[in-house]
């Protein structure tokens, strides 16, 4: 439709619209405007001598209707008043009797309704037609219903410079951007450049920053849309958003096509609970037809992005479509540190702060972890009028993104205050004395905003790449200290330990389970608790083992628990001064650094340097 037309198209819109509410206010609306009379409010003006007719309908049906009063002196025309009739004939027989004069009127047969509702329909059909054309208001604009929505950047404003932390990656991508700079280079000697690139980690760790950065390295068109952007509640605009997005990005070849969270949809055909002709696997199958529909040397990088690999269709991933996977890990120490330096050069720091001392702390980070802690760091500075962000502020903010934001004001009983500290000097104690699970960096009475009513953190030693069994069995012995020293002290358990006991069953799950670290049920994977249930695809099916497995796993499982509580216990027992000088320390100063718990052991510490991801505790 050309611009005259839409226009004219909106103008008759409105003037039905327009043409609808008039006749509303003066058909139905009048009906509005008039007065009902009750049955002894009707006697008494006709006793009174002043009507001059009654009109009278009655319903086509019933012997039921309406009568409408005329005065002496008044047009019939602005007759307000009504009356309902619960029997005309009667009513009729009583006029005659008082010598007043009526007249019927044929009963309604819906004609004005009808036509209210032609000409309602009428108006909804043109408007709906207007954004239909048009696009609909919130949802972009003026974006038809079928175009992809996807946002292109002729220059992203991002290098593989910008970029930190991810040196192997940018390197396996390095060969794409040499393919969109001088793909003649490639051709001549009969290479084919892959397709699709399935960029897969978790969340935070620069997937969108390395698609980007790719386009800005080349110099190319970025087209980037999420996997969501696809989906509609009407059939078939889906399949066409996909086909406008491959038209546009092969009309600008080269360049490099982005799709995020590609697993919404992607996801394996078949695995809903209702039929497989759904919208969303019309909108898979077309992407299929589209990343085969272009030859490979056309120019066109397809770049997709998810955090849940599982549950993609297998058709997506074969060699023709996405050609490589590319796996997008948490940064290493030396990664985190290059990233903390990136996102810290447009802002100021004091001289004391010391980068590698804070990629140490910030183990198991994400890039997008790293830059908001900095950036919280930042407002505390701000809020505060100072110039620099000390190393105090980026303890202050470490705290902050890894445990949330104290609740000083909060009002806690003595009783209460008392019994949390021997819970923390239990957790505590235990990483101290348990090898390879200190040190202690904090230890915290202080409630926080994620419902704790305090905390524990420590930095283990080694960034290490995969846990031993030993490891492991101190990690539930430490997340059990808690419980163990509420009953220890006070003779009974507290609802505190609740999350402790949940992370330590789990612990003692997986050994069994997923890693085989249990003698009795041997060296087998059950399938653990990572293995996520895909609604349609696994719903209904059985466990991979028997029921005398399953009951053979939880008695495993309680075994490993219980083995680490005695265990645990009697180191606490052992240690009973310790924990009591701890738990003294904490109700005093409410929140003690890892100086201070090291000096109740007299220097005795078993510290060792390493990093590896912060482990916490809570209450």
């Amino acid at each position: 439709m050309n611009l005259k037309g839409g226009r004219f198209l909106r103008l008759f819109s409105f003037v039905l619209l327009g043409l609808s509410l008039l006749w509303l206010a003066g058909g139905l609306g009048s009906d509005l405007l008039e007065a009902r009379l009750s049955h002894s409010e009707f006697e008494a003006v006709l006793a009174g001598g002043a009507v001059q007719e009654v009109s009278i309908r009655q319903n086509r049906l019933t012997p039921t209707g309406e009568a409408r009063i005329v005065y002496k002196g008044e047009e019939k025309r602005f007759s307000r008043e009504r009356y309902f009739v619960s029997d005309v004939n009667r009513l009729q027989t009583e006029l005659e009797e008082r010598g007043i004069d009526f007249r019927l009127e044929n009963p309604p047969v819906g004609g004005d309704f009808l036509g209210y509702g032609l000409l309602l329909l009428l108006t909804a059909g043109a408007v709906f037609y207007t954004f239909y054309r048009r696009g609909f208001p919130g949802r972009g604009g003026a974006v038809q219903i079928g175009r992809a929505r996807a946002r292109r950047e002729n220059r992203t404003g991002e290098n593989f410079g910008t970029v930190a932390g991810l040196s192997e990656e940018k390197e396996e991508l390095a060969r794409l951007v040499d393919f969109l700079r001088a793909p003649e280079k490639y051709t001549e000697l009969g290479a084919r450049i892959p397709k699709g690139v399935l960029l897969v980690g978790p969340p935070g760790t620069g997937k969108t920053l390395l698609g980007r950065a790719l386009a800005g390295e080349a110099g190319v068109p970025f087209f980037s849309v999420a996997g969501s952007d696809f989906v509609e509640l009407f059939v078939g605009v889906g399949a066409s958003r996909v086909r406008e997005l491959f038209e546009e990005a092969k009309s600008s070849a080269p360049c490099v096509v982005f799709i995020d969270e590609i697993d919404a949809v992607a996801r394996r055909r078949g695995a809903g609970l209702g039929g497989g002709n759904d919208e969303r696997e019309q909108t898979l199958n077309q992407l299929l037809v589209e990343m085969d529909g272009f030859t490979p040397n056309e120019g066109v990088i397809v770049l997709a992005a998810t955090n849940r690999p599982d549950v993609l269709d297998p058709a997506i991933l074969r060699p023709g479509r996405f050609d490589r996977k590319l796996a997008i890990s948490r940064p290493d120490l030396g990664g985190r540190e290059e990233i903390l330096r990136l996102h810290a050069a447009n802002k100021k720091f004091s001289e004391e702060v010391d980068f590698s001392e804070l990629a140490r702390m910030t183990a198991g980070f994400t890039g997008a972890d790293l830059e908001n802690l900095l950036n919280e760091a930042v407002i505390f500075v701000a809020a505060e009028r100072r110039a620099f962000v000390t190393a105090a502020d980026l303890r202050r903010a470490f705290l902050r993104v890894t445990v949330g934001a104290e609740k000083r004001s909060r009002v806690i009983s003595e009783e209460e205050k008392r019994i949390t500290a021997y819970h923390e000097a239990g957790h505590a104690l235990l990483m101290k004395l348990i090898p390879g699970q200190g040190p202690v960096h904090t230890v915290s009475i202080i409630p926080t905003g994620i419902g704790a009513a305090g905390y524990t953190l420590s930095l283990p030693n080694g960034e290490q790449l995969f846990e031993t069994r030993s490891h492991m069995l101190g990690q539930i012995k430490v997340a059990l200290g808690g419980r163990i020293a509420e009953e220890l002290v006070f003779g009974e358990p507290t609802t505190g330990a609740a999350q402790d006991i949940k992370e330590a069953t789990a612990l003692a799950r997986a050994m069994v389970e997923t890693y085989g670290m249990s003698a009795e049920v041997g060296t087998v994977h059950c399938g653990g608790a990572e293995d996520e249930v895909f609604l349609g695809r696994d719903f209904g099916h059985t466990k991979p083992y028997s029921e005398a497995t399953a009951s053979l796993i939880d008695s495993e499982v309680k075994r490993i628990t219980d083995e680490c509580y005695r265990e645990a216990r009697d180191i606490m027992v052992l240690h009973r001064d310790s924990l009591e000088t701890c738990a003294a320390l904490l109700l005093e100063k409410e929140k003690i650094n890892r100086e201070e718990f090291e000096v109740l052991f007299e220097g005795k510490s078993e510290e060792s340097n390493g990093e590896e991801r912060i482990f916490q505790r809570h209450q």
